[in-house]
């Protein structure tokens, strides 16, 4: 398996594991949208910014996760009409599928998704 299909394989698992533990329940879209959000982090934050200091590389993860959750919102929830999550009545929210407390969040599990992409990277068994 090639170390990107296993970095989009574990994010597809951790974003609803964390879901589940949070929420108590959660949906198939959040399997693809973990996947992409780790994916990314492990291309940009990891990556491209590899170099740059960690509050950065969290502000862009915490920028990639808030843009995958605004997009997969408006795919699920307003066109697909499937009501995954309403952020309506959370602070700052845009369109109810992003708001500023969950960003914060996204901003600190930012940190753990970049060190599982370096595991998934150094990884022996993956090569």
């Amino acid at each position: 398996m090639s170390k990107e299909r296993a970095i989009f394989l574990a994010g597809s698992c951790a974003y609803p594991t964390l879901e589940m533990a949070w929420r108590g329940h959660t949906h198939y879209s959040m399997a693809l949208a973990g996947g992409l959000c780790l994916w990314l982090i492990d291309r940009v934050c990891c990556g491209a910014l590899g170099n740059k200091s960690l509050f950065l590389r969290c502000l862009t993860g915490a920028g990639l996760i808030t843009g995958v959750e605004l997009a997969a919102g408006i795919v699920f929830n307003q066109i697909l009409g499937l009501g995954v999550w309403d952020y309506s009545q959370m602070p700052l929210n845009l369109m109810g599928q992003v708001c500023l407390p969950y960003s914060a969040l996204w901003f600190g599990l930012t940190l753990p998704a970049m060190a599982l992409c370096q595991l998934c990277r150094k990884s022996d068994l993956l090569a």
